[in-house]
């Protein structure tokens, strides 16, 4: 919950479970239609939600969206400190730490890297791979993490099995090529992995966690996953001389069958384990699917100090 968002001053809290929204009640079946519908074609100055607490009790509330007057013309020289192309740079950055990659180390037994986009370059991977690699086990939180490049995940891949790995098939329009991810040697990591998934997790996610189950490499616990794992090329575009406006438009152009001869669209990834918090857990800022996945490698914590770990840092 965004501190001095007016969900927050209208009483939504962590753990409230948002069951409609404008009537309509929220499905995993109808959950992408509300993303794609209030945050791309039809942003909403404000909707009435219909709230779950943890404590059972029903909630309605109508929550406006903040909305701002900004100029037509924007300065971005660059010359004037309080230009507006600061502004921007301060927004990105407050933007990027929010969704920053974190890692914890527990000794030389474990490290929890909390990954939330794969949006590495390989050497990066290779960096943050290198701070596990002796170590005796990883474990991988992938929750909320939708995916990203292909480099990133083929890096990734390659750097926790000995041997290389078919990730599948892209099959596209006219043709079709395999997906291999070279294994780093003896440089890669060999200790015990436990992969965490959600239902936001999605693409390059999904496609890591089903090659480790597939493989029998490691333990997946979590939700179903998002079942979103067509390839896409973005394109970008802009209209406009005096006053540019930007945009862009991403294409799919290609499906990817796993070594099974099965595609993960539309069906997601099962994990291993379905594991869960409950509202009481959010609203506690527990979080037992961390501690339990630890506990699954000798690791003992409870799930108030998992919870802890990774905290949201809103921007200032």
């Amino acid at each position: 919950m965004k501190p001095d968002s007016d969900a927050e001053k209208k009483g939504m809290a962590p753990g409230d479970q948002v069951v409609a929204v404008d009537g309509v009640r929220l499905t995993r079946q109808n959950m992408w239609t509300f993303q794609y519908l209030y945050h791309a074609l039809r942003p909403q100055p404000g909707m009435p939600l219909q709230l779950a607490k943890p404590d059972g009790s029903q909630q309605q509330v109508a929550v406006l969206a903040k909305v701002q007057q900004r100029k037509r013309m924007m300065d971005i020289s660059g010359d004037d400190a309080g230009s507006d192309i600061f502004d921007l740079i301060r927004e990105e950055e407050n933007e990027s730490h929010l969704h920053r990659h974190r890692y914890i180390e527990l000794g030389d037994d474990l490290l929890i890297w909390k990954m939330p986009a794969f949006d590495l370059e390989k050497a990066k991977v290779d960096e943050l791979a290198d701070k596990f690699r002796k170590r005796k086990a990883l474990i991988l939180d992938l929750r909320g993490n939708g995916g990203g490049a292909e480099e990133t995940l083929l890096r990734l891949v390659g750097n926790v099995f000995d041997h290389d790995v078919k990730i599948g098939d892209l099959k596209a329009r006219k043709d079709a090529k395999s997906v291999v991810a070279k294994s780093r040697g003896n440089n890669n990591f060999s200790g015990k992995l436990v992969v965490l998934i959600d239902s936001e997790s999605g693409s390059a996610s999904e496609l890591f966690a089903r090659v480790v189950q597939l493989e029998k490499r490691g333990i997946v616990i979590g939700d179903v996953s998002s079942g979103a794992v067509m390839r896409a090329r973005h394109l970008d575009h802009e209209i406009g001389i005096d006053v540019i406006v930007p945009y862009g438009v991403s294409i799919t152009e290609a499906d990817i069958v796993m070594a099974d001869g099965k595609s993960l669209e539309h069906v997601g990834v099962t994990p291993d384990e379905i594991k869960l918090p409950t509202a009481a857990d959010l609203a506690a800022q527990r979080d037992p699917v961390l501690a339990y996945a630890a506990s699954l490698l000798g690791v003992t914590m409870t799930a108030e100090k998992a919870g802890s770990f990774f905290p949201i840092e809103w921007g200032k």
